[in-house]
């Protein structure tokens, strides 16, 4: 898999988030966008994810030598960030049986490991309306790692993990991203200290 990004900008009313970006991330690689809250990390990830779209230049996906669609791209990837709305009436079986409707597991994992890894048993049974913040971002983690995707994109992904959390956090990466592409949003360290390459969102100011 590769995402080609081509002197992409996105500008809101008249102020452009970035301008001139060109990047090319492909598959077995890890790469961490980087800058201060409100620079545009966010706002570049939803361009690569393709549900924003860009205001000049040129995105495109290349799976298996082939081009991809831009609408067909979800298949591809999967996602976690803490604004990323769960069905709060749902319970965590529930959550996990209607996602993997729509992504396949990843290779010898089923529903019932899947719920091992998120060391929740405390909770089950549970509507997420009653989770914690760190216990529904746990849910958005697992749900997007444990998707068999080549593609996976986080967004601040231990925003309202403790200490024990984050821990838990590098573990899945450790088993989980290595071969994928991937992609994550941060300022802090902790989150992207496994990836090689590195996007800073002030080089490509408008």
């Amino acid at each position: 898999m590769e995402i080609l990004l081509d002197r992409a900008g996105r500008r809101f009313n008249q102020e452009w988030v970035f301008r001139n970006l060109s990047y090319r991330f492909v598959s077995g690689q890890s790469y961490a966008v980087l800058g201060a809250n409100g620079s545009g990390k966010s706002t570049l990830l939803s361009v690569i994810l393709g549900s924003l779209s860009l205001s000049e230049g040129e995105l495109k996906y290349v799976h298996q030598q082939k081009d991809l669609r831009i609408e067909d791209f979800y298949r591809y990837v999967s996602f976690a960030a803490p604004y990323l709305d769960l069905i709060e009436e749902f319970t965590l079986e529930e959550t996990v049986e209607f996602h993997f409707r729509f992504k396949g597991y990843y290779p010898d994992l089923d529903q019932a490991s899947v719920l091992e890894i998120l060391e929740l048993s405390g909770a089950r049974g549970r509507p997420l309306k009653y989770f914690s913040s760190g216990m529904k971002q746990r849910t958005r983690l697992v749900l997007a790692l444990c998707s068999d995707t080549p593609v996976l994109v986080l967004d601040e992904p231990t925003s309202n993990l403790d200490k024990q959390g984050l821990a838990w956090y590098q573990q899945l990466i450790g088993r989980f991203a290595s071969d994928r592409l991937v992609v994550v949003g941060s300022n802090q360290e902790d989150e992207y200290s496994f990836c090689n390459h590195f996007v800073e969102m002030a080089d490509f100011k408008g």
